[in-house]
């Protein structure tokens, strides 16, 4: 068990990825960071999909920023631990997705 957390573009093709275990508490961060705890199922995801705007994902990275600290590129972030990175690089990654086809879906498995 565990959350695996993916974003896709119109296409289809996954462009952002996170993997959690079900005990790290992380998962809960990037659930609330999106604003889509009802996507978790405790132990992982509950295997459904919801479509973010633009506007929601600048909220998610406005989020991560008062919680972590102002990040908004993936370069320079190498210094970060583990999981706040892959967070990061996820809500980024969905965000530019995002700015270019309006929309991205994100799965929680």
């Amino acid at each position: 068990m565990g959350h695996d957390i993916s974003g896709f573009n119109k296409a289809g093709k996954e462009i952002a990825y996170a993997r959690f275990s079900m005990g790290n508490y992380n998962a809960h961060i990037l659930y609330s960071l999106l604003d889509a705890d009802q996507y978790n199922g405790g132990v992982s995801g509950i295997g459904d999909a919801a479509a973010f705007s633009v506007k929601q994902m600048e909220k998610a990275l406005d989020a991560y920023n008062q919680l972590f600290g102002k990040r908004d590129s993936p370069s320079g972030n190498n210094n970060l631990p583990w999981d706040q990175k892959q967070i990061l690089n996820f809500i980024l990654n969905c965000l530019a997705t995002a700015k270019k086809e309006e929309k991205v879906r994100v799965c929680f498995c």
